[in-house]
């Protein structure tokens, strides 16, 4: 069923992973599908990548072209682990049809897969379909379900994020994950707008501690200013600030557990920075962090400090919640 035809996904690339104490290579595919059905969070892009209006069929040759690129352009056996992201939720059948989902499982059978998906669509008798095309014997844990949960508190996660789920759909879902043998991972979701720092990083902190019971993964993701989104609206008025670097580090050196956390866009002003002259050895950090689970990595740029550390301290005491950002 594997399309001749080829056609770019969104993205894809490889990279290095820590998994299970071992680095390892990666295969990283964003597919343009249906699209997300929620489509309103705030600070997702993505939401303008769909195919939309037409017809399960022509959906589904559009994914197998995207997968006959992905299988032209790597070859299988450079990579051990494939992760997959949609415009929204690889297990939501209106985005990613059946066939779709149950050819991509078996293209990748033997690797270790994570595939992310909203909350409700996380169903332990489509995963365990899932897994069975996947699981070739060789893996204790052959799947990952990721969900983005971006913080344990309702109330944020409603009127700053707009996700439409709760913290106990996601313990809902994280049941129904465990029934079918899957692992969970957990995205979590540093500075969405309308925090100050100073509770953005206390979210954070507290939002970690929660979650570890639950996951067998963390990912913290550092909130960047993506195009025709309502974060970018706020941000060209200057009412949102990227989180600093700064916080960044206090929130991965106080967490118990490893955390990955991949910078995007760091030392950029429509990502998480400080000043511009401490970023890059800081961003090299934290990815060298992920890599090995080396705190020390860290605690040797924070104990360093910059000049810009007083100001991340000054707006740690003194930004207000309902006020502008006090640095941009």
């Amino acid at each position: 069923m594997i399309s001749e035809q080829t056609e770019k996904p969104l993205a894809c690339w490889k990279s290095k992973e820590l998994h299970l104490g071992e680095v390892i290579d990666c295969l990283t595919i964003i597919f343009k599908s249906g699209g997300c059905s929620w489509n309103r969070c705030r600070m997702c892009g993505y939401k303008n990548e769909r195919f939309a209006r037409i017809s399960e069929d022509y959906l589904t040759d559009r994914l197998m072209n995207q997968l006959s690129f992905v299988l032209n352009e790597f070859d299988p056996k450079s990579y051990q682990m494939v992760k997959i992201f949609t415009s929204g939720s690889f297990f939501d059948s209106g985005e990613v049809p059946p066939k779709a989902r149950s050819e991509i499982g078996r293209a990748f059978r033997g690797k270790t897969i994570i595939a992310e998906s909203r909350t409700e669509f996380v169903k332990s008798d489509i995963l365990s379909e899932f897994i069975e095309k996947i699981d070739d014997g060789s893996k204790e844990h052959p799947f990952y379900v990721a969900m983005g949960l971006e913080t344990t508190n309702d109330y944020i996660r409603d009127k700053c994020i707009d996700k439409g789920h709760t913290y106990d759909d996601f313990k809902k879902a994280v049941a129904e994950g465990r029934d079918a043998g899957s692992g969970i991972k957990t995205y979590l979701m540093m500075k969405p707008p309308y925090l100050t720092e100073s509770e953005a990083l206390s979210d954070m902190k507290k939002s970690i501690a929660d979650v570890t019971g639950y996951s067998d993964i963390i990912s913290m993701n550092l909130c960047t200013v993506q195009n025709k989104t309502e974060v970018e609206r706020l941000w060209k008025q200057k009412a949102y600030r990227p989180p600093y670097l700064w916080s960044v580090l206090d929130v991965l050196i106080d967490a118990k557990v490893h955390i990955l956390c991949d910078p995007v866009g760091g030392g950029k002003s429509r990502g998480p920075h400080n000043c511009g002259v401490c970023d890059p050895d800081i961003v090299g950090a934290i990815r060298d962090y992920s890599l090995t689970d080396d705190r020390d990595l860290l605690k040797i740029y924070y104990d360093k400090g910059c000049g810009c550390m007083d100001e991340w301290r000054y707006v740690l005491r003194e930004e207000k919640p309902y006020c502008m950002p006090l640095t941009s």
